[in-house]
């Protein structure tokens, strides 16, 4: 199945569910926001939330630094 990760098209088995997807990008749940489709999704819906063909996700990653 083909998901769109910020921008970049990428190649990934079906079903995937977002925590699944976070979790082969290797992403830590506390320091990232995901949007899907537009939509910004809870954290708590990661786990329930499926992935399908042409998804698009937008992933942000907090970084701490002074």
């Amino acid at each position: 199945m083909e998901i769109y990760i910020n921008g970049e098209c990428q190649q990934f088995p079906e079903p995937l569910s977002m925590v699944e997807l976070l979790q082969r990008l290797e992403l830590q749940g506390d320091r990232i926001a995901v949007e899907l489709n537009r939509q910004i999704v809870r954290r708590e819906q990661w786990s329930s939330t499926q992935l399908r063909e042409k998804d698009r996700l937008e992933i942000v990653q907090f970084v701490g630094g002074g």
